[in-house]
């Protein structure tokens, strides 16, 4: 036991400059990288969080949009940028995707420490009001029924709505068209005119159209019902086991960012998410806050590329 107050006295030694750098980070201005262009979702979040990381801080959080390539541009150079708490990113759902398809990327997963996960948004699988269905098993039934007789819009190949429209014909077997276009936009659009049946889209993109009657909702691909949605079924719930497919938002930095401040990172978001003026923004955009502290978000992303992969496999996605 007269041994136990010498090692407790190293161990803290040994803590004790991790500890003086996070308290003394940040020294100066934090860039946030988002890989899309200003005015989207992940433009939004990453300039309320970097405003409210201002405030708490007493640094400049400052957003920089590094749009291209599917989260490409960015994600590089981020993936690329000195590992000192001073580069971090806005990561959506594609994040993961495009590092799953693009070829001979100058980066991989490992190049990369989650910090915390922020908000999920559901998709909801969406029909025109002349599709001859209102609950999933009446269009699994009529997919089959009439095979290839229905046609899914996506905002393009390698998208999270057409790659869970795959895993989502997978599961069940449904007999669905692809028809991929160059952005939501106008995939909503041929939905809204009845030259596609069906989407997974955001709520955000489509509720105006159920409340005029000219769409519809099926079910919502989470694996539980949205917030926003409560009369809205589960893809599971209506027989499709452990189908659970969200887009998300997450902030990650380079590997090399000590764990001190990563820690600090998620501690820090964590509080600023629990703020209801902040739920209220993110529900705006059709999102709900759903926070993970950066270990259990590095699970999280292992389980996003496994999943992602198998459903690039089994669709045969390609870049455009």
């Amino acid at each position: 036991m007269t041994h136990l107050p010498r090692l407790l006295l190293c161990v803290a030694c040994a803590l004790a400059p991790a500890f003086a750098l996070a308290q003394a980070w940040p020294a100066k201005p934090v860039k946030i990288v988002v890989p899309f262009a200003p005015g989207g979702a992940s433009d939004i979040f990453a300039r309320l969080l970097g405003q409210r990381l201002t405030e708490r801080l007493g640094q400049q959080f400052v957003v920089e949009n590094k749009p291209g390539a599917a989260t490409t541009i960015g994600a590089a150079e981020v993936a690329r940028a000195p590992g000192d708490g001073y580069t971090l990113m806005l990561a959506p759902a594609p994040f993961v995707i495009a590092a799953l398809m693009y070829p001979k990327l100058s980066y991989a997963p490992k190049d990369f420490a989650g910090i915390a996960l922020i908000a999920t948004s559901p998709l909801i699988l969406t029909a025109h009001s002349s599709v001859a269905a209102n609950t999933l098993p009446e269009l699994l039934a009529l997919s089959k029924a009439k095979p290839g007789s229905l046609a899914y819009a996506s905002p393009g190949n390698g998208s999270v709505p057409h790659l869970a429209t795959e895993l989502f014909k997978t599961r069940t077997g449904a007999d669905l068209t692809h028809v991929p276009y160059k952005g939501g936009g106008p995939a909503v659009n041929d939905l809204v005119a009845g030259h596609v049946g069906l989407m997974f889209a955001s709520p955000i993109e489509v509720s105006q159209f159920v409340a005029a009657g000219k769409l519809k909702y099926i079910a919502t691909s989470a694996g539980t019902r949205a917030a926003t949605l409560p009369n809205v079924p589960t893809v599971a719930e209506s027989g499709v086991k452990d189908f659970d497919i969200v887009a998300w938002f997450g902030i990650v930095a380079p590997a090399a960012t000590p764990k001190p401040i990563i820690a600090r990172l998620s501690q820090e978001i964590g509080q600023i998410l629990a703020d209801p003026s902040i739920k209220e923004r993110f529900s705006s955009q059709g999102a709900d806050i759903q926070f993970m502290p950066s270990d259990e978000f590095e699970r999280f992303l292992a389980r996003e590329r496994e999943q992602w992969a198998q459903a690039i496999k089994v669709s045969g996605a390609k870049i455009d």
